[in-house]
C-alpha cells in the first residue's frame, strides 16, 4: 500500500522537530516541511500531497489563506489545520477555506495520527473543544435574519450557496427561469449585493441560510 504523502507547515522550529519526529511511521512519508504559507503552497504545487498539516498564524501568507490556494490547486490533498486558535471565526473561516479537520496543538500525539488516517477515510477530525464550537455556531435557535427575504427567496439563495445554476434552481423551487432570475434581482437589492458571488459571499458569512 502506498505510503500516505504528508507536508507540514508551522512556523515554531520545535513544533516542527516535534511533527517531523511524530510522523516517522511506515504508513507516512515526509515531502516538505516549510515554515511559510507561500513556501508550503509552492511544495504543495511541486509533491501534491495526500495531506497538508498546517498552522493558522504564520509570518506572510496566514494558513488559512494557504489553505484556500493549496485547495483551489490541488482539491484533492487534505488540510488538517493544527492550530492553538480555538477561536469560532478562525474555524469557521478554516473551514470555509477547504479544511477538512481542526486540531488544537494540545491534541495527544497517537491522535493526531489517526487523524491523518481519518481524513484519508473521508473524514473531518476536530478536538473536542472545537466540535462543540462547530455545533453552537450551527444551531442558533431563534436565529432571524437581518435582511427582509421572503420564504422563496431563501429558498432560492440556499440553492444559490449550493451551486446550483437558474435552470436547476427553477425546478427545484417550482419557478419558471424568469422566475427565478426575479427573485435572483429582489435578493441582491435586499442584501446590498450585485451579484450571485457577492450574495453567496455574503449569505455564508452572515449565516442567512
Amino acid at each position: 500500500m502506498k505510503p500516505i504523502s504528508i507536508l507540514i507547515c508551522e512556523d515554531s522550529p520545535e513544533k516542527r522537530a516535534y511533527l517531523h519526529l511524530l510522523l516517522q511511521e511506515p504508513g507516512f512519508t515526509l515531502t516538505g516541511e516549510f515554515k511559510r504559507g507561500e513556501d508550503a503552497i509552492a511544495g504543495a504545487a511541486r509533491c501534491c500531497p495526500d495531506v497538508v498539516i498546517m498552522d493558522i498564524q504564520l509570518s506572510g501568507i496566514s494558513g488559512i489563506e494557504s489553505t484556500r490556494m493549496i485547495k483551489e490547486s490541488q482539491p484533492d490533498t487534505q488540510v488538517i489545520m493544527y492550530t492553538a486558535c480555538e477561536e469560532e471565526e478562525m474555524l469557521m473561516e478554516a473551514l470555509y477555506a477547504g479544511a477538512s479537520g481542526y486540531l488544537l496543538k494540545k491534541t495527544p500525539p497517537q491522535r493526531l495520527i489517526d487523524s491523518i488516517y481519518e481524513v484519508m477515510d473521508g473524514g473531518s477530525p476536530m478536538s473536542p473543544g472545537i466540535t462543540r464550537k462547530l455545533i453552537r455556531h450551527l444551531y442558533r435557535p431563534g436565529r432571524k435574519t437581518a435582511y427582509p427575504l421572503s420564504e422563496r427567496e431563501l429558498q432560492v439563495l440556499a440553492l444559490l450557496v449550493d451551486g446550483l445554476p437558474i435552470k436547476v434552481i427553477a425546478g427545484k423551487v417550482f419557478l419558471s427561469q424568469d422566475g427565478v432570475k426575479k427573485n435572483l434581482k429582489n435578493i441582491y437589492n435586499k442584501l446590498h449585493v450585485t451579484c450571485g458571488k457577492e450574495a453567496v459571499a455574503k449569505a455564508i458569512r452572515e449565516r442567512i441560510v
